[in-house]
């Protein structure tokens, strides 16, 4: 909510209910809220602080501090923030490991079709040497003892 200049943002509600208010702020901010689920909304505000949208919206002056910080800071919350951090981090390291799988699964592609050719190659060579009737094989002789001269 904005309130005119001309106001003078005077808070329209006891001390005591600008401090809750700025309380359940300061709560919301820091990303430790007991009573919401933590969004940085104005819902969540009055809920946080336990007062009545109505109470909240006299509260002229917590209202420009609250719209202040959201400008400054976002509406991101610190535990957003460290979600957010956490999924970028996750998605650099799916991205490299799905590159190192594309890449092994290559190397593994080649080396099967380099064993496969060497496998008929191997084969080829045993069908020709067992129609080979020429091919025999002769024992080498062990040598006796070596002379000396």
């Amino acid at each position: 909510m904005t309130v005119p200049a001309d106001s003078g943002l005077e808070d329209q509600v006891s001390p005591k209910t600008a401090a809750v208010l700025r309380a359940a702020m300061t709560r919301l901010f820091e990303g430790r809220p007991q009573r919401t689920d933590g969004r940085l909304t104005k819902e969540n505000l009055y809920k946080e602080a336990q007062v009545s949208r109505a109470t909240m919206n006299r509260a002229h002056a917590v209202l420009a501090e609250w719209d202040a910080h959201l400008t400054a800071h976002g509406r991101v919350t610190p535990g957003e923030a460290k979600r957010d951090t956490a999924i970028a981090d996750l998605k650099k390291r799916l991205t490299a490991k799905t590159q190192e799988c594309t890449l092994l699964e290559n190397k593994l592609k080649a080396a099967h079709t380099a064993i496969a050719a060497l496998f008929h190659d191997n084969q080829a060579l045993r069908q020709q040497l067992d129609k080979d009737v020429s091919a025999t094989i002769t024992p080498i002789r062990p040598r006796g003892p070596r002379q000396r001269r």
